[in-house]
């Protein structure tokens, strides 16, 4: 049991061998846990670390172990802050790759260059994939059009033909969509890879790890885009895919819920999203869901929870390890 909060089997042996028996020395703990007394040396010092073990008042020049109660709580309250202050890095990454993406979209230089209507969008794409040599990533979210799709699946099949590796990422809900089904079936079939997740970054193409194209209106990507060359920028942006693909699910695989954890992938992507202070309509934006439809997922959540809150219920969902 204590392993899940990273206490190691003989730290974990000679804790619960100190809670059992506190007046015991190393030699004792040693012959009760089967160790040698250089293993038990070793665990008080990992104990120590944790905090889980203080000086004993009782026995002087011995250490007793501190309640489980109060020293596991606080591993679990140290665990729960580091989660929390990772969570605050990746939002503010985020956050810092659209904001260089914003500016850039104001100007153009050598390094990028704007496109207009999805003709030019189009058109760009097409070239990029003909002179394509060695990879194509993209992000698709909310529901493409079956024309787009059209437009683009023969120089898509064209390029997985001349052994072009594909990857292409769409949201949770785009499964229940026959067209774009059908679309990423013909790439599967042809050697390209698809995955799906219940929240994925904004809608760019990136090719060779040299180009890039964004929109410039990501609130309608039909307006134009940006075709970016800059390293740094593109960059960044790699770095956004393969973190959004590591915990993507392949197009094919199940998505069951998980029983142990009380959440689905969906509902930990609701809850991390809210927990970031995004508002519904901006958390419905995320994972393309209506503002009533968020409030009513909350509230199932918050009800198994037996939340009075939003913020009641966070903190019982870390506390049961849901997060």
């Amino acid at each position: 049991m204590l392993q899940a909060l990273g206490v190691s089997t003989d730290a974990a042996a000679v804790y619960r061998a100190m809670l059992d028996h506190p007046s015991h020395g190393v030699e004792q703990i040693a012959r009760l846990c089967g160790l040698t007394p250089t293993q038990v040396h070793e665990g008080l010092d990992e104990l120590g670390q944790l905090m889980l073990i203080r000086a004993s008042s009782e026995y002087p020049g011995q250490l007793r172990a501190v309640d489980p109660d109060i020293g596991l709580a606080d591993i679990v309250a140290r665990q729960e802050a580091e989660l929390a202050e990772r969570q605050v890095q990746l939002a503010a990454s985020r956050a810092a790759v659209s904001r260089i993406v914003a500016d850039r979209a104001q100007q153009r230089s050598t390094h990028g260059e704007r496109l207009h209507g999805m003709d030019a969008i189009h058109s760009r794409l097409e070239r990029l994939g003909r002179d394509a040599r060695a990879e194509i990533m993209s992000v698709q979210p909310g529901i493409q059009r079956p024309d787009d799709l059209d437009a683009a699946r023969e120089h898509d099949l064209a390029a997985l033909g001349r052994g072009i590796a594909m990857r292409t990422l769409y949201q949770d809900h785009a499964r229940g969509h026959g067209h774009i089904a059908a679309y990423s079936h013909a790439l599967l079939s042809q050697g390209g890879e698809v995955r799906t997740a219940p929240a994925i970054p904004q809608r760019m193409v990136i090719v060779d790890r040299a180009h890039a194209l964004v929109p410039t209106d990501p609130a309608d990507n039909r307006v134009g885009a940006l075709h970016v060359r800059e390293p740094g920028i593109v960059t960044a942006l790699i770095e956004l895919f393969e973190q959004a693909w590591t915990t993507a699910v392949p197009l094919g695989a199940a998505h069951p819920d998980d029983p142990s954890t009380g959440l689905t992938d969906h509902e930990r992507e609701l809850l991390r999203l809210l927990g970031t202070g995004l508002t519904d309509e901006a958390v419905g934006q995320r994972l393309g869901l209506t503002d009533r439809t968020i409030r009513r997922q909350v509230a199932s959540i918050m009800e198994r929870l037996g939340a009075s809150s939003r913020f009641e219920a966070g903190i019982k969902a870390a506390q049961k390890g849901w997060l």
